[in-house]
């Protein structure tokens, strides 16, 4: 017998203990892992985080009770306000190095908190870590398939959708924060292999909004296009247009520093405590094509502006399907200057966004994550 198999699991009593490793690169991974864990916690779940970089501040000041550490497995870069995979490589040449750590520190919390089921959002090590232990384990992520509008590469992203497709075959489930098809927002990121329907699980958004606690007064130009230093070019052009639009009011909010000094009508924000209370204002979100952020706008109704990386390996796709939604108009990072960023906010104002609140009633991530969670602690792999 093994540790575990000694065990008496918690999620027995109706208190399963759950241990969420959570990908530090941007925040749409932090957000989405925060709201499934207080509803976990809300159904009778004790709920561990462990994260690293602006993850972890950010579940520092959200004030999350049981916070873990954990090292990160790879290293964004960029240039000029662009991601760089060149860049990103060369950062991330102690990839196996990082990997072995994060194995290790995800095996000594594993054996610290005791958990009755791991959840990894787009962190690897710990699947393997899971497995070792023999703890059931679910892995949540929104890609398997890799491409960019520079184009280049081909050959390179599909075979790491190969290998990443291959690695979700090892967790128990592969949970997809999306609508189901066709109308997942991830709809060509995610390429699920014949035969392996069933352990795709597509739950819905993993948000918790609703429209009549969120009451807007005022309509903003809202931007929050990821916190990394090198975007901060991109911001100082919406300054420019604040500048020359007196009539309309930017609100800004990146955790970085360098942001454009404030203004009477563009106002720079770090961390805030609700990013939605902001957002629900906004009259146009200005937004860098992740998953989460744009499912939040989608909620609002609120015609989106996406600023795409080129070189990013998920962000164009994501902006195809919103602009397919008639929800958005998309411009590409690298031609986002300031006359261009300006017609790209003009023609959003005029945009009328679908109503997708009945998907979001009868879809809801949370409480199917919880499902898919009670389910499997049940029949483990």
């Amino acid at each position: 017998m093994t540790k575990r198999e000694h065990q008496t699991p918690a999620s027995q009593s109706g208190h399963p203990v759950i241990l969420f490793f959570v990908c530090g690169e941007g925040l749409g991974h932090t957000s989405r892992c925060l709201k499934a864990a207080q509803y976990c916690e809300a159904q009778g779940a004790v709920c561990h985080l462990a994260a690293y970089g602006q993850s972890h501040t950010f579940l520092t000041k959200a004030g999350w009770p049981r916070l873990r550490t954990t090292p990160r497995e790879v290293t964004l870069a960029g240039n000029m306000g662009l991601f760089c995979i060149r860049k990103t490589i060369w950062n991330s040449k102690s990839v196996p190095r990082d990997l072995a750590r994060s194995y290790r520190q995800a095996r000594n919390l594993i054996a610290d908190i005791q958990p009755d089921i791991v959840i990894a959002d787009t962190m690897y090590a710990p699947v393997e870590a899971a497995r070792r232990d023999g703890v059931p384990v679910l892995f949540i992520t929104n890609q398997n398939r890799f491409s960019t509008l520079a184009g280049g590469g081909e050959n390179g992203w599909a075979a790491l959708g190969r290998l990443v497709s291959w690695y979700l075959t090892l967790p128990d489930k592969v949970i997809i924060p999306d609508f189901a098809p066709p109308a997942a927002v991830s709809r060509y990121n995610i390429a699920i292999p014949p035969g392996h329907e069933s352990h795709y699980r597509f739950i819905g958004p993993l948000i918790d909004i609703s429209r009549d606690e969120y009451p807007c007064r005022e309509k903003t130009i809202f931007a929050s296009f990821g916190g990394e230093p090198f975007k901060i070019p991109l911001y100082r052009h919406l300054a420019e247009i604040a500048g020359r639009h007196s009539d309309l009011s930017f609100e800004v909010f990146a955790q970085a520093p360098g942001l454009p000094d404030t203004t009477d009508n563009f106002h720079t924000h770090g961390y805030v405590p609700d990013l939605l209370a902001h957002l629900c204002c906004a009259e146009v979100a200005i937004l860098h094509g992740g998953l989460t952020t744009l499912h939040e706008a989608l909620f609002f109704q609120k015609p989106v502006v996406m600023v795409i990386d080129p070189h990013h390996p998920e962000q164009g796709n994501n902006a195809r399907a919103i602009t397919e939604m008639g929800a958005g108009v998309m411009i590409r990072g690298d031609e986002a200057d300031t006359e261009r960023l300006e017609a790209a906010i003009e023609e959003a104002r005029r945009l009328s966004v679908p109503d997708f609140s009945p998907r979001y009633a009868a879809e809801n991530g949370r409480m199917l994550l919880w499902n898919e969670i009670q389910e499997t602690l049940r029949h483990p792999r």
